[in-house]
């Protein structure tokens, strides 16, 4: 939905989202120029020589086919060189068959900054893929058009418009799914455990989303509790995050639940940010590159909460850096997990801005909790599981027990 490591290098985390957008090519450091004759194209690269990994491939196919779908293909209005040209980086970057090393184009690239910024159009619905690389929801935003229209974690996108999803990458979703405020989409929708698939309709709307929230709890035994809602780690968290911070301590809270339930990620620095509030001197998560060599990452900030009790509440939802926070105070014995199985994304993107308003996002790394697992596909497993009773909407199991389990503390 989403993790990238921007070149300034600020490192992010971002589980690819459906108001983002994916697809991608390498343009960065090359100078290039398209001159069109006829639709046939001839590329200038002034900076750079041919990359060694492609001294070997002749590119007389691809001039060749691109010459024939521009001369022969019946709808002449259809022919659009930069959509093209655009495709082709696309399958290029699709090609190494994993579904977070993506291009995103101008609108795409603008929508995921947007995005992080926490304020975009759209339904509220972050995407993502299983590990049959299936398009599936990750969580629905709080609030917005897809939660109040009962899409869930975990929700199969079969259909969108009435087209095929099957196949689909985000960027695809992305293209039939976004509108204007105001305007209906369709998706069709398979739930596990369910014998047959059903259609959801929604209003696309500007959705404003808020990544901290603070409220005051108590106990059955009147133990005071400050609850923080971490709803993503955006350009907004570390303020909106001292806030709430701030507030627990006014409230004279005695333990705290942090709750990433359908979190879907964001920046790979916020997840740091946030563990080394409740642990200090300790390893957050482990960076693993292509060769295997690793790098650990501690707390680099003094926190206000290391001596209260602790409860983290995830599920489905639960992906990249809500992950690593909850992984580490999983490892580090700080917290109990409560609520359901995590997602389960453990890789790092590195994000790139190219010209024109394009990116590129790239998996470099894979990250591990401190004692080393690597959670990706798999997900985290609570310490203490409790499924949501959806017939139960105004009763939320989960926090009760995580206020319960703080009883005992």
């Amino acid at each position: 939905m989403k993790f990238f490591k921007k070149t300034n290098p600020i490192s992010v985390t971002l589980l690819i989202a459906i108001l983002a957008g994916v697809i991608g090519w390498q343009a960065g450091h090359m100078d290039y120029k398209v001159k069109w004759e006829g639709y046939k194209p001839e590329v200038n690269f002034s900076n750079e020589k041919t990359p060694k990994e492609a001294s070997n491939v002749d590119f007389k196919l691809f001039w060749d086919t691109w010459k024939r779908v521009s001369e022969n293909y019946v709808d002449k209005k259809a022919i659009d060189p930069q959509k093209m040209y655009y495709g082709a980086i696309q399958g290029m970057v699709a090609a190494v068959g994993d579904p977070y090393t993506v291009f995103l184009p101008p609108a795409q690239q603008k929508s995921t900054q947007e995005q992080l910024g926490g304020s975009f159009e759209g339904v509220g619905m972050e995407l993502g893929f299983n590990k049959d690389k299936r398009l599936v929801v990750i969580a629905p935003l709080k609030g917005t058009p897809a939660e109040k229209a009962g899409i869930m974690p975990g929700d199969l996108i079969v259909k969108i418009e009435g087209k095929d999803a099957t196949g689909f990458s985000v960027l695809e979703a992305v293209e039939v799914i976004r509108g204007g405020k105001g305007t209906p989409v369709k998706v069709e929708i398979y739930r596990e455990g369910e014998d047959k698939t059903r259609e959801i309709s929604m209003v696309r709307d500007t959705i404003i989303v808020k990544s901290v929230e603070f409220e005051a709890k108590t106990t059955t035994k009147g133990k005071k509790v400050g609850y923080i809602r971490l709803s993503r780690f955006g350009e907004r968290t570390f303020e909106e995050w001292s806030t709430s911070v701030s507030d627990a301590q006014a409230s004279g809270s005695q333990a705290i639940v942090l709750d990433v339930r359908n979190n879907p990620g964001g920046f790979l620095d916020g997840a740091r940010y946030i563990a080394a509030e409740f642990v200090e001197n300790s390893v957050i998560y482990q960076i693993e590159d292509s060769n295997q060599k690793r790098q650990s990452f501690s707390t680099n900030r003094p926190g206000k909460l290391y001596k209260l009790p602790l409860v983290v509440l995830m599920n489905k939802g639960s992906a990249s850096a809500s992950e690593i926070v909850a992984g580490a105070m999983q490892d580090l014995k700080r917290a109990k997990l409560v609520g359901t199985q995590s997602f389960g994304k453990g890789t790092v993107q590195e994000s790139i801005e190219l010209p024109g308003g394009t990116g590129l996002h790239i998996t470099t790394n894979k990250w591990l909790t401190p004692d080393a697992r690597w959670i990706h596909t798999t997900g985290l497993t609570p310490d203490e599981k409790v499924e949501l009773d959806p017939k139960e909407a105004s009763s939320d199991a989960q926090l009760n027990k995580a206020l319960e389990v703080l009883d005992t503390q």
